[in-house]
């Protein structure tokens, strides 16, 4: 495979996850540069992957302000940076991983498809459960007819209660205004995985949801505006700031994103962000406004319904059931197995994920999706090697404009037509 040179916006959590593909797999994927405000994440990525030091910039307009200068853009910046970029790569010519969401509003997720459409470029959204063996394998049974056409699914995402807490009361996507909406920053996901297994496009949509538990009505007594403060509920609260960042030496991921550092950080550096930041905030304290359970009622071309719903208030973990004419599918994400139900044996058959998945060396976050669109994405670009998860921008965009029409409907209590919404941006 011919090997891909790439530019890096933005090297946190997501950014520097896809990079990581350069090092092992440095065959295929090589980082030419990088643009990241925050310093120990620029040099991070600049020293582990030997990226030139003109290169390596603060600010992503002086990397494409220059002529084009790699094969590939990945796009890893905060959701309300993603548009102008992506409009800039596109132009130059750059094929594109975009990270989810595309862009916070509707209509320029639509800009971005149609521009990746006229300019001939490849512009692939990090909806990444398209690319984990679990959907893969659930994909392979549907499309082979084992359940005969999709009828109904139930689709469950258990966002968990701690992770909640984490990303969207204190973290990055806690403010709607400042990010999106929680069903396109969490959920976008889950509305693209439902409109590719079912195979038709959306055709009406119906929301409720509400943030009931991380609010100030919570409050417990006594409880003061951090927890390193002294609570006198820290011994019992499943969110006590100090237990799960500072005492939990293991737990890397929120160590990293309280202080903003590429590894593990020290306990002076994570006490202060819990003295200085939100992350250190108790969570029924916060200004956190997105919801922290949803539901969406869905229905596809064909008359396919779907409903899925979307909580805080669980372990975490997705699980589905997809019922068709001829048996049924049910399966939970945590686990390797999918069992199919036949009509006419009247039978439970247990199918092991791997025994459907042809490539088993996939591993990593989102149940395998971020080291499988990685790699599917270098194959794109490098060999003009598709499959079946590969969708088009505009089919992003449509699902996208999807997840905004059920935030339309949300607000005001209605069914919306997803073609009319889409009509009139």
């Amino acid at each position: 495979m011919k090997k891909i040179s790439v530019i890096l916006l933005g090297a946190g959590n997501r950014g520097s996850k896809y990079a990581q593909y350069a090092g092992t797999n440095p065959e295929c994927m090589e980082i030419v540069g990088v643009a990241e405000p925050i310093e120990a994440r620029r040099e991070f990525i600049k020293n582990t992957y030997h990226v030139p030091a003109k290169n390596c910039v603060n600010d992503w307009q002086e990397l494409l302000a220059r002529p084009k200068m790699a094969d590939a853009v990945i796009i890893a910046m905060q959701d309300q940076m993603h548009y102008e970029p992506a409009m800039r790569a596109i132009e130059l010519g750059y094929h594109i991983l975009l990270e989810k969401p595309m862009a916070p509003t509707p209509a320029q997720c639509l800009a971005i498809g149609k521009a990746a459409e006229a300019r001939g470029v490849h512009v692939i959204v990090c909806h990444v459960l398209r690319y984990t063996p679990f959907f893969g394998a659930l994909k392979h049974l549907i499309d082979e007819g084992r359940i005969g056409e999709v009828m109904n699914v139930i689709h469950t995402e258990g966002v968990g209660n701690v992770h909640q807490s984490h990303s969207y009361v204190r973290g990055n996507w806690h403010v709607e205004a400042k990010s999106t909406p929680m069903l396109l920053a969490k959920s976008c996901h889950d509305l693209d995985i439902l409109q590719w297994l079912v195979g038709k496009p959306f055709t009406r949509v119906q929301s409720f949801g509400t943030l009931s538990h991380f609010c100030a009505a919570n409050r417990p007594e006594g409880a003061p505006e951090r927890c390193i403060e002294g609570c006198p509920h820290g011994e019992t609260c499943y969110y006590n700031a100090v237990k799960l960042y500072l005492d939990d030496k293991k737990n890397a991921w929120f160590r990293r994103a309280a202080t903003g550092m590429p590894e593990n950080p020290c306990d002076e550096l994570v006490e202060k962000a819990l003295r200085e930041t939100d992350y250190g905030r108790c969570v029924y304290a916060c200004d956190n406004d997105v919801v922290d359970h949803q539901t969406v009622n869905m229905e596809f071309e064909g008359g396919v319904y779907a409903v899925f719903t979307m909580s805080a208030f669980n372990k975490g973990g997705r699980a589905i059931r997809v019922m068709g004419t001829k048996g049924e599918l049910t399966a939970s994400m945590d686990s390797a197995e999918i069992t199919v139900y036949d009509f006419a044996t009247k039978q439970h058959e247990t199918v092991l994920v791997k025994d459907l998945v042809a490539d088993e060396s996939i591993i990593g976050g989102h149940g395998g999706g971020d080291g499988g669109i990685i790699s599917s994405f270098c194959r794109l670009v490098g060999n003009n090697e598709s499959s079946v998860s590969v969708c088009s921008a505009m089919v992003s965009a449509r699902n996208h404009i999807a997840v905004f029409a059920a935030e339309q409907a949300r607000h005001t209590s209605t069914v919306v037509d997803v073609a009319c919404y889409e009509q009139s941006l």
